[in-house]
């Protein structure tokens, strides 16, 4: 699994790490806003009025409302990116990487908006009377280019493994683990059975779910989140200064937390606020297309409500739970996952200012004096007898009160370290460091008027926005692969989605989101190259549609 790792961790440096992608993603939002007049702001009143209907015409094509369409998006966007992608992104990047979620929330408001519209307009009926939309479709019609549109259905259907289907339930069965004490092998199954019993029904039952869900597990999550942010509504100013003054110079190192570059807040920023919003992505295009509209611009409308409600409301308020509780910066005792672990040479100590600079640049891949750790380490009773030969990280802190077990008992042995990873596999290492992701959620959950009880609303609405994302990518992943090789290849590919399901809660959590990082970019770029290209046309056709439809009033 190791080696597993460091090969999706290679990948992820030259895609989803590197700086180009975030600033490419950024900056095509940034040229749209500006190329239409920040639709963003002057179309926000129409949307929702689109979205309640109030323009529907008799007669229009389409599978579902407006209302459900954009249920069923926002079911698969508001998921663990909301609940553990804002935690992972605060503890890489620090406060900074709110600040710029936002930016790619309130930029990918405009490039939702141009990617749904023109999806929507090269949209076809199937055989089987179902509407079939993405941009695979205007990629092949709008833009002659079927070997762009290929590559993004098949980029599609890996990310609807990798983005929408194995975090999600990972993170339930952690969750639900560590809440509850319930087994994973137990959530699998069960999820699993009621995951195939909705998308077997295709897209009308997975709307009619996701319709029902996600006001329901909106309400559950927002009432927990403020009742941490009452009691710690002191630290509330804090934290939005923080969040604003780091966002160009990054993140100072305070308690556990070793600091962040500006390179690394920003990075880590743009790429969760893209895992929890996907704007630009391409996958909300394959669920708006359903919608019930003759009006592509109409439906347009609608998804820029998406970004905003998932990114701007929901994931700042799971921000604002962390940071005004602490917990990001404190340490917590818990059992490190091993691709979180990291042996490096010396004993580090967190008083040592100019020590832990050296361990920060090198955790961030930056020129540094330390190095990973080859060695021995020599046990009794579970402890390292010769700590001062080495320093364990985990979750890029410096851990404390290290413990070393094998079947539950204290280990007395010699332990073998090569290239700062233990080899022996069959030993647990626990004790204190940073949490990342649905653990660091979880913990500031409980420091409010709810106390552990905390937990327990964490872990219902991760499961509830978890489950709800799976099944809404399950559909992203159908029609792509209906694209590709017809709806015969439907049935086979749920198949896969279930089992693949079934087999991500028994994996490991930091290898999982690392396969995240990569889909997402092999499904945005080719996305993001169409919509530029056919940037003349999307504004023509915003044109026409506020002379056709008699709306101009609402513009602004």
């Amino acid at each position: 699994m190791d080696a597993v790792n460091n090969f999706l961790i290679f990948l992820d440096g030259y895609l989803g790490s590197a700086i180009w992608f975030p600033a490419f993603l950024l900056s095509t939002g940034v040229f749209f806003t500006l190329y239409l007049g920040f639709p963003q702001i002057r179309y926000f009143r129409h949307a929702i009025g689109v979205t309640s209907g109030k323009f529907d015409k008799d007669g229009a094509k389409g599978d579902t409302s407006h209302f459900q369409a954009l249920s069923t998006a926002l079911s698969g966007t508001v998921g663990t990116g909301n609940i553990g992608g804002v935690a992972l992104a605060l503890h890489l990047g620090g406060p900074a990487a709110l600040f710029w979620m936002w930016m790619t929330a309130f930029f990918g408001m405009t490039s939702k908006f141009v990617e749904v519209t023109l999806s929507h307009k090269y949209r076809q009926q199937v055989a089987d009377g179902t509407m079939a939309g993405g941009p695979m479709y205007y990629m092949e019609k709008g833009l002659n280019a079927k070997w762009l549109a290929i590559i993004f259905a098949g980029a599609t259907v890996l990310s609807s493994f990798g983005t929408g289907n194995l975090p999600q339930i990972n993170s339930i069965a952690a969750g639900l683990e560590s809440t509850f004490s319930l087994e994973p092998i137990i959530t699998a199954s069960v999820l699993s059975v009621l995951l195939a019993l909705v998308i077997i029904g295709g897209i009308t039952r997975i709307a009619k779910v996701a319709s029902a869900i996600v006001p329901t597990m909106a309400f559950i999550y927002l009432t927990g989140a403020l009742g941490v942010i009452i009691p710690n509504v002191g630290n509330i100013i804090p934290s939005f200064v923080s969040i604003f003054s780091d966002a160009f110079t990054g993140s100072a190192a305070t308690g556990g937390f070793l600091g962040a570059t500006f390179a690394y807040a920003f990075d880590r920023g743009v790429n969760r606020g893209l895992y929890s919003n996907e704007a630009g992505q391409g996958s909300a295009p394959i669920a708006h297309a359903a919608a019930r509209t003759d009006e592509p611009a109409d439906e347009g409308m609608v998804s820029i409500l998406e970004p905003f409600i998932d990114t701007i409301i929901i994931c700042t308020i799971t921000g604002l739970v962390i940071l005004s509780s602490g917990v990001w910066k404190e340490k917590f005792d818990n059992e490190f996952q091993r691709a979180d672990m990291r042996f490096v040479t010396g004993f580090y100590e967190e008083s040592d200012t100019a020590r832990i600079e050296d361990l920060f640049h090198y955790l961030n891949g930056d020129e540094s004096p330390t190095t990973a750790y080859d060695g021995e380490i020599r046990l009794v009773g579970g402890r390292a007898t010769n700590g001062r030969d080495f320093t364990l990280i985990s979750s890029r802190s410096v851990t404390e009160d290290v413990r070393y077990t094998r079947n539950g008992e204290p280990v007395t042995d010699t332990l073998v370290v090569s290239g700062g990873q233990l080899a022996d596999t069959t030993v647990i290492v626990t004790g204190k460091s940073l949490l990342h992701s649905v653990p660091l959620t979880t913990m500031a959950y409980t420091r409010g008027l709810f106390g552990e009880f905390g937990k327990y609303i964490v872990s219902i609405g991760l499961m509830l926005f978890a489950f709800s994302t799976a099944i809404a990518w399950s559909y992203y992943g159908d029609r792509a692969m209906t694209y590709l090789l017809g709806p015969k290849s439907v049935m086979p590919y749920r198949i896969v989605y279930v089992l693949g399901f079934f087999y991500a809660a028994l994996a490991d959590t930091t290898i999982v989101w690392n396969v995240s990082l990569i889909t997402i970019v092999l499904m945005t770029v080719p996305n993001l190259v169409g919509i530029l290209l056919m940037h003349r046309e999307m504004k023509q056709t915003v044109k026409d549609y506020w002379e056709r439809s008699g709306h101009g009033k609402h513009r602004t």
